[in-house]
């Protein structure tokens, strides 16, 4: 299954702006994302796609972000031409937005295998009343597929019917369950945007909100965004000392660290803080005492997967 396991930041840009999308190693977003839905209005659709894969295709080697490519949604007359273009392109995957039913997984499976394109990364995005209630089946069905998922906060209301305030409280119940669902799937879960560009403590108090429940992520809409997301969602160097004690316990079989059982759930979310660590990926290792336990009479948790079939 293709992993993304660094998304601390996802920053978003229209795919009919070639001069935002040569920008993408400045703002080195964890992962970028050439906008072809709602940042394309209908009639320029065509023209954004040539425009959009001839831009990524430019980028060059020094690139830091993962480029995606969000799609139109699956059904609407863009879709099968959206992703030709991101899979003749540099891009490394798609943003499926809207995704709400096991058929439209299914489209977006038989798309990518149509253009024998196995390895892209998806992230599925939840932003509808159906998404969000049906997240749980949906990402759990598309494990096997999907790379992460995001929650969509302005259409899951506008869908409603609702209306935002400042606490946003009329979405916790549907962002909750989004980020239950894809941590049962095993997935990187991404946050809401922040509307407000020039409201640095609104985004910094609504990504810890985020940090959380659960999320590892933010979703960006202005490169300022960029280095507040990774202000909150980078590890600290005591977190990431226990993800590096938790690797060693998983390559010792079984084992116990600080107290809590070590499985293949905790390994991968070891890695992922370890990926999201400037520290690891400039080759240091950050100091940190944790106590390791294994042995034989010390038995793994069920994985995931076990545990999901087992809940109501």
């Amino acid at each position: 299954m293709p992993e993304l396991t660094r998304a601390r930041s996802m920053l978003f840009m229209p795919g009919s702006r070639a001069d935002m999308i040569a920008k993408v190693p400045r703002f080195a977003a964890d992962v970028a994302v050439v906008d072809l839905e709602d940042a394309v209005a209908a009639g320029d659709k065509a023209s954004a796609r040539r425009t959009a894969a001839a831009a990524i295709d430019a980028l060059g080697p020094e690139n830091p972000s993962t480029v995606l490519v969000r799609v139109n949604p699956v059904g609407t007359p863009w879709f099968a031409g959206d992703i030709a273009a991101a899979a003749g392109c540099g891009a490394a995957g798609i943003v499926v937005p809207k995704l709400a039913t096991q058929p439209q997984l299914s489209q977006v499976r038989e798309a990518l295998a149509a253009h024998s394109w196995p390895g892209a990364l998806v992230i599925a995005g939840i932003e509808t009343v159906l998404g969000a209630a049906d997240a749980r089946t949906l990402l759990a069905g598309g494990a096997g597929g999907l790379s992460a998922a995001y929650f969509g906060a302005e259409d899951y209301v506008a869908d409603i019917g609702g209306r935002r305030s400042p606490g946003g409280e009329e979405v916790l119940y549907a962002r909750s369950q989004v980020c239950v669902a894809a941590y049962l799937a095993g997935l990187p879960a991404i946050d809401q945007v922040v509307t407000d560009i020039a409201d640095d403590e609104l985004f910094l108090a609504d990504a810890r909100r985020g940090q959380s429940l659960g999320y590892q992520g933010k979703m960006c809409i202005h490169p300022r965004q960029v280095g507040l997301a990774h202000q909150v969602f980078t590890p600290t160097p005591d977190e990431v000392a226990h993800a590096q004690a938790v690797l060693a316990a998983g390559a010792a079989g079984v084992g116990v660290v600080d107290g809590q059982m070590v499985d293949e759930v905790h390994v991968r979310m070891a890695r992922a803080v370890l990926a999201a660590s400037p520290a690891r990926r400039a080759g240091r290792e950050p100091a940190g005492h944790h106590r390791v336990q294994a042995g034989a009479d010390r038995q793994p948790r069920r994985d995931r997967a076990a545990d999901r079939a087992r809940l109501p």
